[in-house]
């Protein structure tokens, strides 16, 4: 029913405008057909009418923002800056057009373009939790973590509430190597529950030395249920779990166990097993486990290898007979 509604605008307008006469007068029909075809999400002729009404002055903005959107929606991001650039050169304090122009130099991965955008934004709504959430979150990607968390810690209800607001707060902490992060992915999986997050918060622990928490929290991941393959890999789970269990008694032969299982569910950085072998503590028993650990993955690697470039070697005999056969078959 939309459809046809939106339809018979587009045909009444577009009788309307046979009676008029210059841009000035049809100015604002171009811009409601344009903006109809829009809603019907026909690109190509929405920007053909926006374009017609963009030569007019009291639809220009209207015009210029909305050929943006149209270019945000077909993935031209630079074009669709572009557009919302231009109104700002006009308007330096339009906020639609700031929110637009930001949001799209983050899809351009013009980092510090979005930056100014959003602290101008922030400047002229400093509520915005959103518009507040983004900018640190474009400050992170710059690697300027303190200025993402200063930024975050003026929406503190924000916090308190929103999941997406603290995991980025403990994650800006975490890269500044501040144990206070620890306090902040706690906060987070009280809420929520997430393999992939819970993997880093006991990295994180590790790192910091709280060991037996740590181990708990390799443990949880391992035991979830809903944990997703791509996003934590149960080998990698299982070797840092391997490499505490080491740090932790490297007399004891249950990370060496642990880590058997690591690489028998497809463990195969050999150079990490590597670097166990270097760890203080560890017992001359274990570094020998280690050292035929490490033997058999390269055995293991080498043999992937070779039969890797037999395949290949297979695959060209293959496409060499069926070229040959080809070439046959057409007489040259």
């Amino acid at each position: 029913m939309k459809y046809i509604y939106l339809y018979f605008i587009i045909f009444l307008l577009s009788l309307n405008l046979s009676g008029c006469v210059g841009t000035a007068a049809s100015a604002q029909e171009y811009f409601s057909i344009g903006m109809a075809y829009y809603d019907l999400g026909k690109f190509d002729e929405a920007e053909k009418w926006l374009n017609r009404a963009r030569m007019a002055d009291r639809t220009m903005v209207a015009s210029q923002y909305n050929l943006g959107r149209i270019a945000f929606e077909t993935q031209k991001y630079d074009e669709a800056a572009k557009h919302f650039e231009s109104i700002l050169r006009r308007d330096e304090d339009n906020i639609l057009a700031l929110k637009a122009a930001a949001f799209t130099r983050i899809k351009t991965g013009d980092f510090s373009i979005a930056e100014k955008h959003y602290r101008k934004l922030l400047l002229l709504v400093p509520e915005s939790t959103d518009d507040g959430y983004n900018h640190a979150l474009v400050l992170y990607a710059m690697e300027r973590y303190g200025d993402a968390e200063k930024v975050l810690e003026k929406y503190q209800f924000a916090l308190l509430d929103n999941n997406e607001v603290m995991l980025l707060y403990a994650r800006a902490q975490k890269a500044q190597d501040k144990v206070e992060a620890i306090d902040s992915y706690s906060k987070w999986l009280n809420a929520n529950s997430d393999a992939k997050i819970r993997y880093e918060y006991a990295q994180l622990l590790e790192h910091h030395e709280f060991y037996a928490r740590a181990m708990e929290e390799y443990r949880a991941v391992l035991s979830d249920a809903s944990r997703k393959e791509e996003e934590v890999k149960r080998s990698d789970v299982r070797f840092s779990l391997a490499r505490l269990l080491l740090i932790a008694d490297g007399e004891s032969g249950e990370g060496v166990t642990e880590l058997e299982g690591a690489v028998s569910d497809g463990y195969d950085n050999i150079e990490a097993v590597e670097e166990l072998q270097k760890m203080s503590g560890i017992s001359s028993a274990n570094k020998d486990s280690l050292r035929k650990i490490i033997n058999d993955m390269q055995r293991t690697l080498e043999e992937k290898e070779k039969a890797q470039a037999q395949a290949e070697e297979e695959q060209t005999v293959l496409d060499e007979e069926e070229l040959l056969k080809t070439d046959t078959e057409s007489g040259f």
